[in-house]
């Protein structure tokens, strides 16, 4: 039976062991994040934390379909002010930043399709009113019932380097269709990329796996 004073000298080693792991798995396998708006309904419900897996983005493996989190590529979203908190409160959060339970509040995040990749020809809209990706008409299962794949005329090409994203409801996203007038003309630097979404892990009645669906069959 280990001694009262030996379990005591190896605590703190444990509490930084198990820091030092969790560190490993946001920084290389997986994060939490929590979706504030309907831009992704309805395969994302406003309210849902989804967890996102980052392997595949190290080697900036990302394909078309895929959901994923990025990191604000020019301001697509307006600065946000943090309203005043108890202290206590404050450092419990800080330090599930710092786990990885929850994002760096100071990094603006946002969630979106990828329907376009590198040297995609991507033009909306067709005689039937969907999209076209070098030249092949699209299925976009996904989008919000109601809405069409976009209101908004576009003929664009996806350059080396970057991603063209929108969200599944359409009538509801801010995505690269709106920005095409920033530094990136719209288009999302893979390397602001954090990650894929493969699930939703809460809440209960919405727990479920993210599936990446290409719009081209």
């Amino acid at each position: 039976m280990p001694r009262k004073g030996s379990v005591l000298r190896e605590f703190p080693i444990l509490v930084i062991v198990a820091l030092a792991v969790s560190l490993l798995i946001k920084t290389f396998i997986v994060q939490f994040f929590y979706i504030p708006s309907g831009s992704m309904e309805n395969t994302l419900q406003v309210q849902d934390r989804v967890a996102v897996n980052k392997i595949p983005f190290i080697s900036k493996n990302i394909s078309r379909g895929d959901v994923v989190v990025f990191r604000d590529p020019a301001n697509w979203l307006p600065e946000q002010y943090a309203p005043e908190e108890n202290k206590v409160i404050t450092k419990i959060k800080e330090g599930l930043v710092l786990v990885g339970v929850l994002p760096n509040p100071a990094k603006q995040f946002l969630v979106k399709r990828v329907i376009g990749v590198a040297g995609d020809h991507i033009v909306c809209c067709s005689k039937d009113g969907s999209l076209t990706i070098n030249g092949k008409a699209t299925d976009e299962p996904y989008i919000f019932k109601g809405n069409k794949p976009s209101e908004m005329k576009f003929n664009v090409t996806v350059p080396q380097g970057k991603i063209w994203v929108m969200g599944d409801h359409r009538g509801s996203s801010a995505d690269s269709r709106y920005h095409q007038d920033d530094v990136n003309n719209g288009f999302v630097p893979v390397s602001k990329v954090t990650g894929r979404v493969y699930a939703i892990i809460w809440p209960f009645k919405n727990i479920g796996s993210v599936s990446s669906q290409n719009p081209i069959k």
